[in-house]
This record gives C-alpha cells, sequence and structure tokens, in this order.
C-alpha cells in the first residue's frame, strides 16, 4: 500500500512538471533558423549594394542540414573578400547568432569553393585567408555552417516527452492492483465449493458429478479449515491445534499423513493443490 502510495504522488509530480515544462518550451531551433535566414537575406542585399544592384532578388535562403544555410541570388555578381567577411561579422553581429561558424563562397557552375574562411568566438584563432582582389563576376552560392550549438528544443522536448511517460508508468503501477482470484469456496445452501467439488462438511464428504467421496472426521476438519481461507498460508500449529490438541492427543505425523490422504481426494481436480510450505505450514491454492 505505502508503495503504492509513493508511485502515486512520484508519477503525479513527474507529470505535472513535464506538462509544465512542454508548454513553457519555446521552439528554439524554428527562431534560431529563422533569424539566420532574415540575417543571410540582409547580407545579400549589402552585396547587391555593393554591385549597384538594387533590383535584382536575393532568392530564398535554404536551410541545409548540419546548421548549414544558403545564401543565392538572381543574377551573378562580383565581391572582393574582406567585404564578404566584414559585412557577414556584422549582421551576425546585429542578430545575436553564435559566433563559431564556417563560411564558404561556391562558384555554381564548377561547385568549387571559390572561397571560405572560418570565425570563431576567439578572433585570434580564426581564419580569414588574404584577401585583395575581387572574386570575377559569376554565379555564386554561400553557405553558412554553425560549428558550435547548443542541443535544439526539438531534443529537448524528447527529453520531456520520455520524462512524462516514466510519470504515467509511476501512476499505472500506483493504481494497478492486481486482480485477485475469487475463489470457489463459497457457501451454497449446505455446503461449499472447493474448486469443481462439493464440500458437504456436516455429512463428511466431497461430491464430483454425483460421484460420493467419504472423508474422515479428521480429513473433514482440517478440510473446512482450509477451505475457510483459501490461498493462505496455515501454520503447522493452528492446524494440529484445532483438529487434534482441542479433541485429543496428537501423535507424531499425523498431519502430515491427513494432508497426504486429502490430496488423493483432491487429485482429479488439478486447479486445487494443497502446497507444504517448508517450516511453516500448508496452503490451499486455488487457480
Amino acid at each position: 500500500m505505502a508503495k503504492r502510495f509513493i508511485f502515486k504522488i512520484s508519477g503525479l509530480l513527474i507529470v505535472l512538471l513535464s506538462i509544465v515544462l512542454l508548454l513553457t518550451t519555446k521552439d528554439d531551433s524554428t527562431l534560431f533558423s529563422e533569424r539566420v535566414k532574415v540575417s543571410l537575406r540582409e547580407v545579400g542585399n549589402q552585396l547587391l549594394l555593393i554591385n549597384q544592384d538594387s533590383t535584382s532578388l536575393v532568392l530564398p535562403v535554404k536551410a541545409l542540414k548540419n546548421n548549414t544555410f544558403q545564401l543565392t541570388f538572381e543574377k551573378p555578381l562580383s565581391f572582393e573578400p574582406s567585404q564578404l567577411v566584414s559585412i557577414i561579422d556584422a549582421s551576425f553581429h546585429k542578430s545575436a547568432l553564435p559566433n563559431n561558424y564556417i563560411v564558404e563562397t561556391i562558384a555554381c557552375e564548377a561547385q568549387e569553393v571559390a572561397y571560405s574562411f572560418q570565425i570563431l568566438n576567439n578572433v585570434e584563432n580564426s581564419i580569414v585567408p588574404c584577401s585583395g582582389r575581387y572574386l570575377p563576376e559569376s554565379c555564386y552560392a554561400i553557405e553558412v555552417v554553425f560549428t558550435d550549438l547548443k542541443p535544439h528544443a526539438s531534443f529537448k522536448k524528447a527529453g520531456l516527452y520520455s520524462l512524462l511517460l516514466s510519470g504515467f508508468g509511476l501512476l499505472f503501477f500506483g493504481f494497478y492492483k492486481r486482480k485477485e482470484v475469487v475463489l470457489s469456496t463459497k457457501e451454497v445452501g449446505s455446503y461449499s465449493e472447493i474448486g469443481s467439488f462439493h464440500f458437504y462438511p456436516e455429512q463428511n464428504k466431497l461430491v464430483k458429478h454425483a460421484e460420493e467421496i467419504s472423508l474422515s472426521k479428521k480429513e473433514c476438519e482440517l478440510l473446512e479449515i482450509f477451505a475457510a481461507n483459501p490461498n493462505q498460508i496455515i501454520k503447522r500449529d493452528e492446524l494440529t491445534k484445532k483438529v487434534w490438541e482441542d479433541h485429543g492427543v496428537f501423535v507424531g505425523r499425523s498431519l502430515d499423513t491427513y494432508i497426504s490422504k486429502l490430496r488423493k481426494k483432491l487429485q482429479d481436480d488439478t486447479s486445487i493443490k494443497i502446497t507444504n510450505i517448508h517450516g511453516v505450514g500448508y496452503k490451499l491454492e486455488l487457480t
């Protein structure tokens, strides 16, 4: 009972905490992606303005795999690499984007990297190759890979859902109660039902399908005790006291002998067993 109560309380607290956290956790991954796209569109706009192009389009920024984003243009353009470094740095700083990233400028036709650089939190460790000459006018795609992102909210939510399921599991174990077998030892008129047998204690007999099985006085007294306490362990001392000591002298292994006789008379019903609990007593098992 105490264990089930602990399961209930623990499960309820975990479920409530999980729900609160799920409701208050924002989808940071979606917000981050949108911020990057806005920032890169501004980068594209600045590069076009350098080319004195105020009419052609910056194509929609694509979110690729592995925290990679791609910026493309409607028309060819040309720029000096250091301009790209400063424009991206300013735009990312304004949008409060992470400081660890790699930028690659890819020639569309050859699908080769025309220029690349890496920025780290520690500026001294950043890798920005020498620049000074303009990249010739051509079709370029600029790809940015963020190299040090924290786990997205989707991973956090997966953990919270797992926590929620564990809470429901505890609640299940807290409220679950194994269905106990209702044993057929009920009183029906002047007899009790024990499995498929009708037990008539006053007549010292068992009846099964019109077949009568006679019981001795001691067998009947023992079976009456068992029938009143199905699936419960009854100590040897209790059995001997009620059957022998209150009505005469108990001799040797009389109890074991009568138990053996009862087993033989009940053996036609496999759902009935009289089990010896070593060193303790006996139990009438009905399934």
